[in-house]
């Protein structure tokens, strides 16, 4: 019986950029793979190679040494499987909603049909923006943009989602109220995530396992599994063992910095 290959894996990934400086290495031997539906958070320092991490999966990047599988077949180029959320949503000014929503099968086939419509109205309605779907973007708050940008990584239905710290330009409040509304929106149709994050807080609370990153050249520095059982909600964030979880991230980071 074949196994199963994992949805993402990393086999000694290095890589190095040619700046006007000279050459700055942001990767060096990471070997990691996420399993099909699995929820991971990747947690480091500013500059440690997290975002370099993503483009690299989405196949925006090449890198300089290793090699990258998605399901088992090695990334060469952007895969329409693969959904990205950004840390802003970069949505079309002049674009409705729903226009923007759909824009991966318009820039895909040049045109939409009614079952796309449909489509993206549901996933409107999914991420809580039923009845804004004419608005345009201006007339959105900012954690109301970033669901548009949530529903449009999700128009495709791709089997993984990227999302490079998509919370991170919102007040703490509407922050806490994306996170659950992500948990939401996973738990009712899984995929596989790879989040990044700088809040310990915020990776404990979402993922199954989080992957913490040492300094530039970045590397896997250590992988946590955390036992916090499913669903979460706001109870979770008193949950005694969330707490641990967040102590010991907290000292290994900073102890790491010191």
């Amino acid at each position: 019986m074949t196994a199963t290959p994992a949805a993402i894996r990393f086999a000694g990934v290095g890589q190095v950029f040619q700046t006007q400086s000279g050459a700055l290495e942001a990767l060096r031997g990471v070997d990691m793979t996420i399993d099909r539906h699995e929820f991971v958070a990747v947690l480091g320092p500013s500059g440690c190679g997290k975002s370099t991490l993503l483009r690299l999966t989405s196949g925006l990047l090449m890198p300089t040494r290793g090699t990258i599988e998605v399901f088992g077949k090695k990334v060469t180029e952007p895969r329409d499987d693969i959904g990205i959320v950004f840390q802003r949503p970069t949505l079309l000014p002049w674009a409705t909603i729903e226009d923007n929503v759909l824009f991966p099968v318009r820039h895909k086939t040049g045109s939409v049909s009614p079952d796309d419509r449909k489509t993206a109205q549901a996933l409107i309605e999914k991420v809580g923006l039923k009845d804004f779907e004419k608005r345009l973007p201006d007339e959105l708050s900012g954690g109301m943009q970033q669901r548009v940008g949530i529903a449009r990584a999700l128009f495709m239905n791709p089997d993984i989602l990227l999302m490079d710290e998509p919370f991170s330009a919102l007040d703490a409040l509407t922050r806490e109220e994306m996170g659950f509304e992500l948990l939401r929106i996973w738990e009712d149709q899984p995929k596989t995530v790879m989040f990044i994050t700088h809040s310990i807080s915020e990776a404990v609370l979402l993922a199954d396992r989080i992957l913490v990153m040492g300094e530039r050249p970045g590397s896997i520095v250590e992988n946590l599994k955390t036992d916090i059982p499913r669903p979460r909600d706001m109870e979770t964030s008193n949950n005694q063992l969330m707490h641990d979880y967040v102590g010991h991230l907290r000292s290994l980071l900073l102890k790491r910095a010191a």
